[in-house]
């Protein structure tokens, strides 16, 4: 418990401490903001701060770090180390430089930024990516809460109804101006998700010793012996950094009044939902008692290990959370998903959005595909394993890039030149995880650990060389700033 709480703490201080550092390199101004500017009536929206807060939490986090921190929990308490730092000095500056430069841009998405900072292959490997990114996303967060309701309601009602119910809904809250529906529901279950990991972790700490919750250790605990680099780096996602911010990011950017609010609303709701996923992971294997046992039940579907530990330790009142939080929240991170995608796309080819007939062409064939992925995933067994261990590769991927971007757009601005260090530094290290992992990986090449190991760390290597090679031409160019 000692563990769990300083975590908490440090990830306080370092929204305080580093957060500033990241603001004060950035340098947000009194500048106009896209919804300010703008302001289309439909997704270049002003909102205010706490709502964008909450909206942006929630985009973000759904049960990506509640899923995410559970199977990363499956390692052992070392997962505490890589939440707590990963989002620190990774996800939430990823997070926040994601959605300024974005702001700065005209509320650009992730795929434009890589085209103005990266070239233009960059930009359109960056569109095919991210979209393809973004409906695997949202076929994930139709997956598991069509699972649970299927089990919670009348045998009539299967997975694939609520399947399609859920697709209804994407349709509206796709086409939809961004203040009708997510600007009115999101900071309503942004509340409930956190009133959740509140409850679940008070259950478990006034247990009466019934639970106890592990320290902190370094030994790999996973049952399987697969090993902690690269695999729980994927693994844990969402809760430490996570690609998929970078498309969310932009969403809100569109929405915020003032850069003076990026660090509340963009690295703040990072370090908001890395302490939830340190409540699930630490849930995990309290609930359990080994991490064999937690390994176990996550086999059988992560959505109903969420419910064992809720009804476990809360009893009715834990059902009801987890049937908000598996069911609402992955819910209302799908939508924003093919609401990115929509927007990635009427990018690509100049479709302007405030028609409904421009975003509807654009819409319906993203949910014909997401249906049928979702179709796959439940007439196969392991379909939602497979379709998660795809979107876990390729959202590291995506954070690699966007924090390449990042590195990019600050070392085109003078005074930033050594401040680009803040991304270029994590950005090296995703750059490692990533290329690692779908080396040696089962979906991936099945190389062997070390060659693997060895290739990842070079191409690392050879980024940061490529990185340090253009810093070392900003600081000649202007030497006395």
């Amino acid at each position: 418990m000692i563990s769990l709480i300083i975590s908490f703490a440090v990830l306080l201080l370092g929204f305080a401490v580093y957060g500033r550092v990241t603001d004060k390199i950035f340098a947000p101004d009194d500048r106009q903001t896209p919804a300010v500017e703008v302001n289309d009536g439909v997704d270049c929206v002003p909102m205010k701060t706490w709502k964008a807060f909450l909206a942006q939490l929630l985009n973000i986090a759904g049960t990506g770090p509640i899923f995410g921190a559970l199977m990363g929990a499956v390692f052992g308490p070392v997962v505490f180390l890589w939440i707590v730092f990963g989002s620190i000095l990774g996800g939430a500056v990823h997070d926040y430089m994601c959605g300024m430069i974005s702001s700065r841009h005209k509320g650009s998405s992730v795929a434009e930024l890589s085209g103005t900072y990266l070239g233009k292959g960059a930009k359109w490997i960056m569109r095919l990516f991210s979209v393809v990114l973004l409906v695997l996303c949202g076929v994930v967060f139709v997956y598991s809460p069509a699972g649970l309701l299927a089990k919670l309601t009348p045998d009539w009602m299967s997975s694939t109804l609520w399947a399609v119910i859920i697709l209804v809904y994407y349709l509206l809250a796709t086409l939809l101006p961004i203040d009708k529906l997510i600007g009115r529901l999101y900071p309503v279950f942004a509340i409930l998700l956190i009133i959740m990991a509140g409850a679940v972790i008070g259950g478990i700490a006034f247990s009466g010793g019934k639970y106890t919750i592990p320290e902190l250790s370094l030994e790999n605990l996973h049952p399987n012996g697969t090993p902690v680099w690269p695999y729980m780096f994927i693994t844990v996602a969402c809760g430490a950094i996570s690609g998929f911010h970078a498309t969310q990011s932009p969403m809100v950017a569109k929405c915020i009044t003032s850069e003076k609010a990026g660090r509340k609303v963009f690295y703040g709701a990072m370090i908001s939902e890395s302490v939830i996923a340190l409540v699930w992971a630490a849930a995990g294997v309290a609930f359990y008692g080994s991490t064999q046992l937690l390994n176990e039940a996550l086999a059988k579907g992560a959505s109903n290990v969420v419910y064992d530990i809720s009804t476990g330790v809360l009893g009715t009142f834990g059902g009801i959370l987890a049937v908000a939080g598996v069911a609402i929240c992955p819910i209302t991170s799908g939508d924003t998903a093919f609401r990115s995608a929509r927007l990635i796309i009427a990018e690509t080819f100049g479709l302007e959005q405030k028609k409904i007939r421009n975003r509807l062409i654009i819409t319906v064939p993203l949910l014909i595909a997401g249906g049928l992925l979702t179709w796959f995933a439940i007439v196969n067994n392991n379909g939602f394993q497979t379709v998660w261990r795809y979107f876990s590769w390729s959202n590291q991927t995506l954070a690699m890039v966007a924090l390449w971007v990042a590195s990019a757009y600050l070392l085109k601005k003078g005074k930033y030149r050594f401040g680009s260090l803040l991304t270029a530094l994590p950005a090296s290290f995703m750059t490692a995880v990533s290329v690692t992992y779908i080396l040696t990986a089962e979906e991936g090449f099945k190389l062997g650990l070390t060659p693997s190991y060895i290739a990842g760390g070079c191409a690392a290597a050879v980024l940061f060389t490529v990185y340090l090679v253009f810093l070392t031409r900003r600081i000649r160019r202007q030497p006395t700033e």
